[in-house]
């Protein structure tokens, strides 16, 4: 599983014109699902992201989560983070799940997001998806 973290202002997902998606203060999380990843896998990656210290307290330490601001969630299946570019110019995906198996990773991933954030929104699996964002920092964090 591979996840792009990015602190944002707000950020929002469109499918064919439509916004289906958005937030203000939170991440916007890109997650990639691999062939061989389990539920095991999703649920080490949401800890580590409900509990990741990347926003500023008080004093300007970066050093409150997700949780201690009241941050949303906006997350956006996205199996290109799977891309094989070492071969040629044209990536390759095969590493990445079948789309039935990433779907379900993905919904599973959600799932246990929305218990610890309130706030989870999407954008729609398999869709042309257009995403905006304002990166707070800018800000941008990965995990595998």
């Amino acid at each position: 599983m591979k996840v792009v973290i990015q602190r944002v202002a707000h950020a929002s997902v469109t499918v064919d014109g439509q916004i289906v998606g958005q937030i203000r203060k939170g991440f916007l999380v890109f997650l990639g699902v691999g062939e061989s990843d389990t539920r095991a896998e999703a649920d080490r990656i949401v800890k580590k992201l409900v509990n990741l210290r990347i926003f500023s307290d008080e004093n300007g330490k970066i050093n409150l989560s997700l949780k201690d601001v009241n941050g949303s969630l906006l997350v956006v299946s996205q199996f290109t983070l799977y891309a094989d570019c070492r071969h040629g110019n044209r990536p390759g995906f095969s590493a990445a799940a079948k789309p039935e198996t990433a779907e379900a990773l993905y919904e599973y991933f959600m799932e246990k997001c929305r218990e610890t954030i309130p706030v989870v929104e999407h954008g729609t699996f398999g869709a042309h998806m257009d995403v905006e964002l304002l990166n707070d920092g800018p800000f941008t964090i990965i995990l595998e």
